[in-house]
């Protein structure tokens, strides 16, 4: 199973009811009571919190500067408690521009980028954090150290620097945090673990656990016991983590967080599967469906997956095609998710270098005005030239490294693209398919290839033209785009040739699909060539189960069926099923007429 990033949006929303706002001089002894109480109850006792917060908003007018700041941090806390992020925002920056204390600042930051990734502003919050953490070293008091730390640590778990989030995360565990912080970091500590594909140690999950359990927190704890439950089955201790999961089940349901509810029953779902206790896989997986519908997780995705699978191996291929349909929908938005977040990572990340390349560019012109000082004038005039020179020289290598770069690329797209249907060429069909091959191999996936020939096309090039030759081929090309998802490998293999390898996918399933793809080019209008004639296609189908993982076995295979759909008619399906089909649609290739055979090899 994979770590979900989602995860960390659950746990920023816990982290920010965590926050408490930093102690100050001594104030009016009643109010300061009450900014203390309402602190206490904030994430406890809300409806009570917004009592007190009102008794202070009230009293606003006897509270001194520092109080009033306190005062503004709880009603940002209030806004965010309902959901209102905005008004949140406005009220943290605000403040951040009114004091200059480090320490209020490096809370009040803190406090806003949290606000930032509940709210999925990534850039937004990695800006903000890359503004605050130079002000840790002089914040003084632990609690609020730490806390902005774990945000930190939080922020990069989000968007995949997992290395960086453990680095926060272990720093606040080796600074002898307070038990909600304990809880915290190792959560982090677990997480960027496994973002790390490295099996975080046991002893370490179980204390993360007892600090969470101690703090009465339910959503990190639960959390925590999915790593827990991960690591034992990549062990092989599958009953054991269905146990534990089982378990806690109840009290992860009490706690009405829909994705971590999700995450226990679709990680059930998944090892109930693999146990072939079809009944209670189905139940756990509709469950995880019904809480995490309208959110883009990983538990999701996993639940379809499952649900995909059940309906698969009951023979149920009406159900099967729909929860595969669902399957590849949710973990398509899943995974532009993630390239959303790192690619906040990587924009702030060049921001960043921009800015420092701006500074140490400034630094450098500062001291050649230094240096021009201490010379004459004509000494500066030629100090000036060289530097015009330098510009120019500059500029000009900047521009032939474009223009390099830019025949690079196209030189490249030439060398893997078709050129008159702009997917794969036959030598980059074979390179990627070939990788995709090795991938499911290792992953134990399966994977199918489809491999398609249009009925006479010599005729067509012959009757109207190469010209309305040319346009069929894109035609169809077009048209077996819509039937590739990402994973999927497109190319044509040479003259009116096509293939199609599916990651993932079994022989069932790709029949269905060539049967989509004949019937969507039988269904091309050709009418814009000013001429009318059918498009068809014959298609041969083969899977990783019936020919192996060889791309060459595969083709063979598929083309013998194609080779059979030619016999029996063309435009049709045929299915490589076993040895013995194998070897009759090999005979039935040898009793081709002469002018059939090369009519397919070339006409």
């Amino acid at each position: 199973m994979k770590l979900g990033k989602g995860h960390t949006l659950w746990a920023a929303a816990v982290l920010a009811c965590m926050f408490a706002a930093p102690t100050g001089a001594q104030v009016s002894s009643d109010i300061d009571a009450l900014i203390k109480q309402a602190e206490a109850i904030k994430t406890s006792q809300p409806a009570k919190f917004y009592d007190v917060l009102g008794r202070l908003e009230r009293r606003v007018e006897d509270a001194s500067p520092e109080q009033r700041l306190k005062l503004r941090l709880l009603r940002a806390h209030g806004f965010l408690m309902k959901g209102k992020s905005e008004p949140a925002i406005r009220e943290l920056r605000q403040i951040q521009q009114e004091t200059k204390d480090p320490e209020l600042l490096f809370w009040t930051g803190s406090l806003l980028v949290n606000t930032y990734a509940l709210t999925r502003k990534f850039e937004l919050g990695l800006t903000t954090l890359n503004e605050i953490l130079p002000l840790a070293a002089k914040v003084e008091k632990k609690d609020v150290r730490h806390r902005g730390l774990l945000v930190a640590g939080l922020l990069y778990n989000q968007v995949g620097e997992y290395t960086l989030g453990q680095q926060y995360a272990n720093q606040v565990l080796a600074d002898e945090p307070d038990g909600r912080n304990r809880c915290a970091a190792g959560n982090l500590v677990a997480e960027s673990a496994l973002g790390l594909k490295k099996a975080p140690s046991e002893e370490m999950i179980f204390k993360t656990i007892k600090s969470c359990e101690e703090q009465k927190e339910p959503i990190l704890g639960g959390l925590t016991r999915t790593y827990l439950a991960r690591k034992w089955v990549d062990d092989g201790k599958i009953d054991q983590a269905i146990e534990l999961l089982e378990r806690y089940l109840p009290t992860v349901t009490a706690t009405g967080y829909p994705l971590v509810i999700s995450e226990y029953h679709a990680m059930l779902a998944s090892m109930y599967l693999k146990l072939g206790d079809m009944n209670t896989a189905q139940a756990h997986a509709d469950e995880a469906v019904k809480r995490g519908v309208g959110m883009t997780s990983l538990p999701l995705v996993v639940a379809y997956r499952s649900l995909y699978e059940i309906a698969n191996k009951q023979g149920d291929a009406e159900t099967a095609l729909l929860r595969y349909q669902q399957y590849a929908e949710a973990d398509k938005a899943y995974l532009n998710d993630v390239k959303t977040r790192q690619l906040a990572y990587q924009i702030v990340r060049q921001q960043i270098l921009q800015k420092t390349q701006q500074i140490s560019l400034l630094d450098q012109e500062n001291q050649v005005l230094q240096l021009q000082r201490k010379v004459d004038q004509q000494a500066a005039q030629n100090n000036r030239l060289i530097v015009m020179l330098l510009i120019v020289l500059v500029a000009s290598i900047g521009y032939w490294a474009f223009k390099i770069k830019r025949v690079q690329l196209s030189l490249k797209k030439m060398a893997e693209t078709d050129a008159l249907t702009g997917i794969c060429n036959r030598h980059h069909f074979t390179i990627r398919a070939e990788r995709a091959l090795a991938e499911c191999a290792r992953n134990g996936e399966q994977a199918a290839l489809i491999m398609y020939d249009l009925d006479h096309f010599k005729n067509i090039n012959d009757r109207f033209g190469h010209g309305t030759g040319d346009w069929a081929l894109k035609e169809v090309a077009e048209a077996s785009k819509g039937f590739c998802r990402r994973i999927d490998v497109l190319g044509r293999l040479g003259g009116e040739e096509f293939a199609i390898l599916m990651y993932g996918c079994d022989l069932r399933a790709a029949a269905r699909v060539a049967e989509d793809c004949r019937v969507r080019l039988a269904q091309i209008d050709t009418r814009e060539t000013g001429h009318v004639f059918a498009i068809t296609g014959s298609f041969g189908v083969t899977s990783s189960v019936q020919s192996g993982y060889s791309l060459a076995r595969l083709l063979s295979h598929a083309d013998r069926q194609l080779y059979r759909a030619k016999h029996l008619g063309r435009n049709r399906v045929c299915v490589y099923e076993n040895e013995s089909e194998a070897v009759r649609a090999a005979s039935n290739v040898l009793e081709l007429p002469q002018r059939e055979r090369s009519e397919h090899l070339g006409a």
